[in-house]
């Protein structure tokens, strides 16, 4: 005699291995976007000041951002330097 809880869970796990089969694939059927540089800034204007740009730092300033990036990488995701 099975017990009826094994048997729901049973079920269970058949009904979502099978939920699996009807996904849709998730390709991206337009290929590669090709995006702007990444120092090319959010805003047109030069220290345009929107909130995603450091104060002081101009629009497609290539070694200024890698700059800012080595500086982010070393002061706030450094846990060594956080508690020492």
């Amino acid at each position: 005699m099975k017990r009826p809880g094994l048997v729901f869970a049973g079920a269970a796990l058949a009904a979502s291995c099978l939920a699996a089969c009807g996904e849709k694939p998730q390709t991206n059927a337009q290929g590669v976007k090709h995006d702007a540089v990444p120092w090319s800034g959010t805003g047109t204007q030069e220290n345009a000041g929107t909130v995603f740009t450091a104060p002081g730092w101009k629009v497609g300033d290539k070694t200024a951002w890698q700059q800012q990036l080595k500086t982010r990488a070393q002061n706030g995701q450094n846990e060594y330097n956080k508690e020492n």
